[in-house]
């Protein structure tokens, strides 16, 4: 036994022009005195910005640290072999107050050559929604490189823009060179592969607190968009209570819905992976050999790869979390 344990972080919190309130009054997030904080970072091994362990004997250790100490035991033996001491996946909780600007991310390839870095893909679970609230994802139709300049000149490039009203338990799968926004009222939970590369291709032409227009990323997106069309971007699932229901699978990460409301057995010794457990609703407990952890509503859990069976158990009600692994 490697004596590690379910594993929680300290949220890293990002005030953002667009950000709100809803971190704290959905997710009970305490962000102190932030005005409009935007993102909570859950679990990051992002540089300058990797999350620091708040529970149990390893407190106050980062994330870096633990998979250097522990390697395969945290991450999984093929994990560790792919990416080292850098954690694949970078876990967020987004809160848009206003809409975000419009962005695209690059693919592994291009972001390698420009960045030396990973690109990024990602998927969105809406966790709360206004009525009204909308989300970007791909084309409303058949778009090319031509096209796409054409409007983007014109200053017209949200009418090509698909864009889905969206309620909770919604997700969408945003794939590397896809065009995407969240827009004003979403509260979303995003998966990302771990980048921070981010190409902003418009931005309702908002300037920041000193009146200067938000730098725009024109050229290098032009190159990392994919021009492909599809009626429809949302991702469809139905989830079933007691199980996990897989909804987005990809060679960098797997997200299932998890929904109980009863005492559950997890078997995980087929995966060689960690395993991420993002709560959306209601409180649990998770017992292991090491002991037992409680887990509140908007908090999120790692466990490790050494850890291959556990059990859950509703503290009250029904609780529903996203459950993130590596194939």
């Amino acid at each position: 036994m490697s004596g590690l344990y379910p594993l929680k972080f300290k949220p890293i919190f990002l005030e953002k022009i667009w950000g709100g309130q809803r971190l704290k009054t959905i997710l009970n997030k305490d962000f102190g005195s932030l005005k409009n904080c935007g993102e909570s970072w859950e679990i990051s091994g992002v540089e300058d910005m990797v999350s620091v362990v708040s529970n149990g004997f390893l407190e106050g250790n980062d994330l870096s640290e633990l998979i250097e100490i522990y390697m395969g035991d945290l991450v999984g033996e093929k994990v560790y072999e792919k990416f080292g001491t850098e954690f694949p996946l970078l876990i967020k909780f987004i809160d848009a107050n206003d809409d975000l600007s419009v962005q695209v991310h690059p693919n592994d390839e291009l972001s390698k050559e420009r960045h030396n870095a990973f690109g990024k893909t990602e998927m969105w679970y809406v966790a709360d929604a206004a009525p009204g609230s909308l989300i970007n994802s791909g084309f409303n139709q058949p778009v090319d490189k031509a096209k796409y300049l054409e409007y983007l000149e014109k200053g017209q490039l949200i009418d090509l823009l698909k864009y889905d009203e969206v309620k909770t338990g919604d997700v969408f799968f945003i794939p590397a060179g896809r065009i995407h926004a969240i827009g004003k009222g979403c509260l979303v939970a995003e998966i990302q592969q771990t980048s921070d590369v981010t190409y902003r291709i418009f931005d309702y032409n908002r300037t920041d607190d000193k009146g200067n227009l938000r730098e725009l990323h024109t050229g290098l997106a032009i190159d990392a968009i994919e021009y492909n069309w599809q009626e429809d971007y949302k991702t469809h699932y139905q989830p079933e209570l007691n199980k996990s229901v897989e909804i987005v699978s990809c060679q960098y990460f797997t997200t299932n819905i998890l929904e109980f409301d009863s005492h559950l057995e997890k078997d995980y010794h087929k995966i060689d992976s960690f395993v991420i457990y993002m709560t959306l609703e209601g409180d649990f407990e998770i017992e292991t050999e090491e002991g037992t952890e409680k887990v509140t509503k908007g908090e999120t859990v790692l466990i490790p790869a050494s850890i291959e069976s556990l059990q859950l158990k509703p503290l009250s009600g029904k609780v529903k979390l996203l459950e993130v692994y590596i194939k």
